[in-house]
C-alpha cells in the first residue's frame, strides 16, 4: 500500500521557487555606457542654459528669462532624469555617470581649482565654457555627482534586498 506525499498541494515554506536570474552583465555595460555618454551632454546643457538665463536676467532685470536658456536647462534636466531612470535597468549608469562627470570634476575643483579650470581648455572657447566654469566653481557638479551616485547605489541596494 502506498501513501501520497503529505501536503503536496502546498508550496514550499519559503514561498514559490523563483527561476534563476540570468546574467546582468549586458544591462550593466549598456547602462554604464549610456550614463557615460548622456551625463556630460545633460550637464553641458544645464550649465549653458542656466548661464544664458542668468545673463539675461542679470543684464536687464528682465521680467522674463532667455527662452533658449530655459529650453536648454529643461532639456538638460530631462536628460539627467533619464540618466537616473537608467537605474531601472542597472544602477551602473547613474553611478558611473555621476562619478566620472560629477564627483571627479567636483573634487578636483575643491582640491585644486587651477587644475580644474585648466581642464576647461579642452572645451571650445565660448559661452558654454563660461557656464561650465560657473557650475564647477559653485559646486553644482559635485552635488549632481553625489545625487547620481546615490541613485545608482540605491538601486543596487534595493535590487540586492529582493
Amino acid at each position: 500500500m502506498s501513501y501520497p506525499e503529505p501536503y503536496s498541494v502546498y508550496p514550499p515554506a519559503g514561498g514559490p521557487i523563483a527561476a534563476p536570474e540570468g546574467s546582468r552583465a549586458v544591462a550593466r555595460v549598456l547602462s554604464g555606457l549610456c550614463g557615460l555618454v548622456v551625463t556630460p551632454v545633460a550637464l553641458g546643457l544645464l550649465a549653458y542654459g542656466s548661464y544664458l538665463h542668468q545673463r539675461q536676467v542679470a543684464a536687464s532685470f528682465a521680467e522674463h528669462g532667455d527662452a533658449l536658456g530655459i529650453t536648454l536647462t529643461v532639456a538638460g534636466a530631462v536628460l539627467l532624469f533619464g540618466v537616473a531612470l537608467l537605474g531601472a535597468w542597472s544602477g551602473t549608469g547613474p553611478a558611473v555617470g555621476g562619478l566620472v562627470w560629477g564627483l571627479v570634476p567636483g573634487v578636483i575643483t575643491l582640491v585644486s581649482p587651477r587644475s580644474a579650470f585648466d581642464l576647461l581648455n579642452l572645451l571650445p572657447r565660448g559661452q558654454m565654457t563660461v557656464g561650465v566654469a560657473g557650475w564647477m566653481s559653485s559646486g553644482a557638479f559635485l552635488a549632481t555627482g553625489f545625487l547620481l551616485l546615490g541613485a545608482g547605489l540605491a538601486v543596487r541596494l534595493a535590487r540586492r534586498r529582493r
